[in-house]
């Protein structure tokens, strides 16, 4: 603030009684009280006139303010100002009408004029040193200690002046110590002498214009819930964004920095109570706007993509709340503590409804197109994905959802292995095990879309093992525990093994029982025929299947290959003289026709059907149950 604005807020002290410039000459029948308070008195108006900067030489004799010159000046100067209020004290007991009263009460509105001033030119002067990241890294309590205990004696240069190798202080820090006690010694003095609003009311303007600047800068706007509820999702993301980075610094820095400079300046057993209102109306409304906005984000359309971000505002909270509770600890920033509160409420009202919303959106999904080639459905990749995300919440969510009502799981199918230990983190687990239940059985309606049944039993073994993986490889891991995954891994390797039984068993089923009978020519032709055809086909309808996890891939192909290949090869061994010419296909050619199935590769529309059959559909449920 300019200073000639700030002279608007100096009292203007009474003109001086029309009395000679000395005091009445002493009485004779004054006690040797009177003759200290005297000379209080006298000291006090040579000084107090002295820096008075309505004195025509001022200007000329003192270019820098009292307290950026030598310290013994200061010290004197709020000695004298002691002894005037101990003075006027006693000649209040004495006769509180006396013109010496009145001579003293006018130096004492220039000494508080004139410490107002100075109280002002420190806090303006030092705006750099005395900023919260500063004065929140300040020095340990004994240090500081030591350099009060220097500084409020107000000693000369030499004998306050800090060694940097002893106490191991910046220059930053040095000044700022020196300025925040200097700040203090003027407030006790004008609070001790009846003038506490007037060095409160500059305190406060000009601290509160730094902690309003700082959250500006820190990208914090003060938004009205319209302005907030009007933000396309892509904006409103950007600006939770810059709320999350700046509730760090303003909760960990800047207030934290700022009750420290307040209670050092008015925290004196006397003045706690002030430096708390002063501090209150410091922050409040740069509080109330940080704490506000994420109540109005949790107000706005709840969606699914909001989810991560309407936790990132509530583990903020959560994780800055000991601080919060710390900084705001006191009745008149009890509205602060309050919003805090309400927006996590809010927040995790908002959660609880986003889950809920999301679970019914698995539960109504009505798509009816497969995945090509049997492979990963993409409702399993979304909900997989988004769950995985959430796990990694799972420290708020335990608090968020914690009693809230949840469809019942069969113990048989899930049993939380935290249910002994956490009764919170049991519930969350419970309620993942019941989203990635909802979708595992909407995904045995997915695989009745296919015509093959071998190509849906393919399709369950690949959507399973991608939970299983999800699972294994995220935070979920830790929420569903090993029994459920040994569950789960068990029913993608059954899902498996019936796709090789119906897919393959054709090829198998085309050779003899017995492949190592000898049979006649003409009926081992037939058998090297059929073989031949069967296996073709297998291949070539297989070729736009596949197998999405590389290593499943190759452990199925390795299965069916070897069973083909050791049953041919008996066969082919006993039978394959006088069928030469239908032989077309050798032992080892199997692998080799083998490796370009699960693939994926030509994958088209002609692998899938819009229905299936009804026995397929049965015993995909007696399976997932």
């Amino acid at each position: 603030m300019p200073r000639k604005g700030m002279r608007s807020i100096f009292f203007k002290p009474s003109p001086p009684p029309p009395a000679t410039s000395s005091l009445p000459p002493p009485s004779p029948l004054r006690t040797f009280s009177d003759s200290i308070m005297e000379e209080n008195i006298q000291t006090a108006e040579s000084l107090i006139t002295k820096w008075d900067d309505s004195n025509a030489n001022y200007r000329t004799k003192f270019p820098i303010p009292l307290f950026s010159g030598p310290r013994h000046e200061a010290k004197q100067y709020l000695n004298a100002v002691k002894g005037l209020q101990a003075a006027m004290q006693h000649l209040v007991a004495q006769d509180s009408s006396s013109t010496t009263l009145v001579r003293a009460q006018f130096l004492m509105q220039l000494a508080m004029k004139t410490l107002q001033k100075e109280f002002y030119q420190i806090l303006s002067s030092n705006r750099d040193h005395l900023d919260p990241e500063t004065v929140s890294t300040r020095s340990s309590v004994d240090r500081r200690s030591s350099v009060s205990d220097y500084v409020s004696d107000y000693d000369d240069e030499i004998s306050i002046s800090i060694s940097e190798d002893e106490y191991r202080v910046s220059e930053t820090e040095r000044v700022s110590m020196l300025a925040m006690d200097d700040l203090k010694a003027i407030a006790e003095c004008m609070i001790s002498s009846g003038y506490g609003k007037e060095c409160v009311k500059v305190y406060i303007i000009m601290r509160k214009s730094i902690v309003d600047e700082a959250l500006y800068h820190l990208g914090m706007e003060r938004l009205s819930f319209s302005q907030v509820q009007k933000l396309d999702w892509e904006v409103l993301e950007l600006k939770i964004k810059s709320w999350l980075k700046a509730a760090k610094v303003a909760v960990g820095t800047l207030f934290h920095g700022e009750w420290i400079l307040c209670d050092h300046v008015f925290g004196a057993d006397s003045g706690k109570r002030v430096a708390e209102s002063c501090f209150a109306e410091i922050a409040k409304d740069g509080a109330a706007s940080l704490f506000g906005f994420p109540e109005m984000v949790a107000k706005c359309k709840k969606t699914p993509e909001k989810m991560f971000r309407t936790l990132d505002l509530y583990e903020a909270i959560s994780d800055h709340w000991p601080q919060i509770e710390s900084i705001f600890s006191f009745e008149s920033t009890s509205n602060i503590r309050l919003q805090a509160v309400t927006s996590m409420v809010k927040l995790g009202e908002a959660v609880r409804t986003m889950l809920t919303d999301f679970e019914t959106a698995i539960q109504k999904d009505a798509s009816k197109k497969p995945a090509p080639g049997g492979g990963i459905h993409p409702l399993t990749r979304y909900v997989m994905n988004y769950l995985t995300f959430l796990a990694d919440y799972s420290g708020v969510l335990v608090d968020i959802i914690a009693d809230s009502p949840q469809s019942p799981l069969p113990e048989s199918y899930f049993r939380s292995p935290m249910r002994e230990e956490n009764a919170a983190a049991s519930e969350l687990s419970e309620r993942i095990a019941w989203i990635i239940l909802v979708v595992l059985c909407k995904l045995d309606g997915k695989a009745e879309l296919y015509k093959d049944v071998a190509l849906s039993y393919l399709f369950l073994a690949n959507n399973t093992q991608y939970v299983v993986v999800k699972v294994r490889k995220s935070n979920l891991g830790f929420l569903l525990g090993e029994e459920w995954l040994a569950k789960q891994e068990a029913k993608a390797r059954e899902y498996a093994s019936k796709y090789e039984r119906v897919g393959w068993g054709a090829v198998l089923a085309s050779l003899p029982e017995n492949p190592a009978a000898a049979l006649p020519a003409e009926q081992a032709r037939a058998y090297f025929v059929n073989f031949n055809a069967a296996f073709h086909e297998a291949c070539k309808k297989q070729l736009s299947w596949v197998v999405s996890d590389p290593k499943i891939r190759e452990e199925i192909k390795g299965s069916i290959g070897s069973k083909v290949e050791q049953k041919y090869s008996e066969f082919y061994e006993k039978n394959r003289v006088g069928s030469e010419s239908v032989t077309k296909l050798l032992p080892d050619d199997i692998g080799n026709h083998m490796s370009n199935i699960l693939n994926g590769n030509g994958i088209g529309d002609s692998s899938v059907s819009s229905h299936s059959s009804s026995t397929t559909s049965s015993s995909h449920r007696s399976n997932r149950r």
